[in-house]
């Protein structure tokens, strides 16, 4: 009993430690990123393919995602507000939800899903075949060849994408709202005017997706580029981005959410 007690907590310790290190070392692994970056800005036609392929390979899933979300919100919206009479008020409760909180955080879980799984299984595929090890040998750099552009370009499009699912949200919430139940078209838009502040909330959430671009898009990196060289490691590698990017992006939202709170009051 007290052998298994014992190497129970070896074994907690150790993944403790583990993750410690993993943390220090993708903490460090940004930073070469960042000191990396000149050579990608002045081969940017780099970071745009890259941009293609994370951002606008990803815009069919943002688009329809936020669509279906936006209507979701406009019919448990409707239903709730019809209580107290403020149905006309569905306009704002969709704009408010979809730009403060689902927008960024729904399209960095879709972004870490589709983008950030593919861009760790390229890169550790790229290990695996020895075309990082050739660059070296080549004195090319892979991280301003490949890490880099990828990082940027998940910077970049992460909070276009966020901006489109918060659209595409609205405009779903406009369908239930105006188009199915009769919400009046002239308030719905109106109130929404006069309630979403610019300041506070949409930059609020421009913050926020910049933000999670940054965790999601490293996460993906470091891990496509620390992945073992098989093709158990690229699967494992691939698995790690997405749940610890989730799980990133959730920690990050509280963070930013309490810290944003306190600057309103």
């Amino acid at each position: 009993m007290l052998e298994r007690a014992r190497r129970t907590l070896a074994r907690v310790g150790h993944n403790f430690i583990d993750n410690v290190w993993r943390v220090g070392s993708m903490t460090r692994f940004f930073f070469v990123v960042l000191a990396s970056s000149g050579t990608s800005f002045q081969r940017f036609r780099l970071v745009m393919r890259e941009v293609y392929f994370t951002g606008v390979l990803s815009l069919i899933i943002i688009m329809v995602s936020g669509l279906f979300v936006g209507m979701v919100l406009g019919l448990q919206g409707f239903e709730t507000l019809q209580k107290y009479g403020a149905q006309e008020s569905i306009g704002v409760l969709v704009a408010l939800s979809l730009v403060r909180e689902l927008g960024p955080v729904v399209s960095a879980l879709l972004f870490a899903s589709r983008a950030g799984s593919a861009i760790t299984a390229e890169i550790g595929l790229m290990k695996a075949t020895e075309q990082l090890t050739a660059m070296d040998m080549m004195a090319v750099s892979p991280m301003s060849r490949v890490i880099a552009p990828r990082f940027w370009a998940g910077v970049i499009s992460m909070p276009l994408l966020a901006a489109l699912f918060s659209a595409m949200g609205v405009f779903g919430g406009y369908l239930v709202g105006v188009v199915m139940v009769g919400v009046d078209n002239g308030a719905f838009w109106s109130q929404m005017q006069a309630a979403v502040d610019f300041r506070y909330d949409v930059m609020n959430g421009v913050v926020k997706s910049f933000v999670f671009g940054i965790a999601v898009t490293v996460i993906a990196t470091f891990e496509g580029y620390d992945a073992p060289p098989t093709a158990e490691g690229v699967s494992g590698a691939t698995t790690r981005t997405v749940v610890s990017s989730a799980l990133t992006v959730l920690a990050l939202d509280l963070m930013l959410t309490g810290f944003m709170l306190r600057g309103e009051s």
